[in-house]
């Protein structure tokens, strides 16, 4: 576990980068929470919560690109950004920020 004493956020590491193939997702527990992490096209990390708000599909399941995940249930989209749904009516997508730390993933916890 570090912390960014920039931020004063805690990061806990989940796993190695290798696990990870790019456009693909994994979930890991954090704590008390399920986070899907995703390995994007340039070699960074997202993170996300890893059940839909929509329905409780699996967002690691879901495909990705750069920018947002759709979960695999009902389509919909999420941003990596936000957490925003393509659905203004559907609830956001929790979000966590994510990095890589000589090839460890970690996930930022509250």
């Amino acid at each position: 576990m570090s912390t960014d004493t920039a931020t004063d956020v805690t990061f806990v590491p989940v796993g190695a980068v290798s696990d990870l193939t790019r456009g693909e997702g994994r979930a890991y527990a954090v704590g008390g929470d399920q986070i899907a992490v995703f390995l994007l096209g340039d070699g960074t990390v997202r993170a996300t919560a890893a059940v839909c708000p929509h329905r409780g599909g699996p967002i690691a399941d879901g495909q990705s690109d750069d920018t947002k995940v759709m979960c695999p249930l009902h389509q919909y989209v999420y941003s990596f950004a936000d957490g925003a749904c393509n659905d203004p009516s559907i609830p956001t997508l929790a979000v966590y920020p994510a990095r890589v730390v000589d090839g460890v993933i970690e996930v930022a916890v509250s």
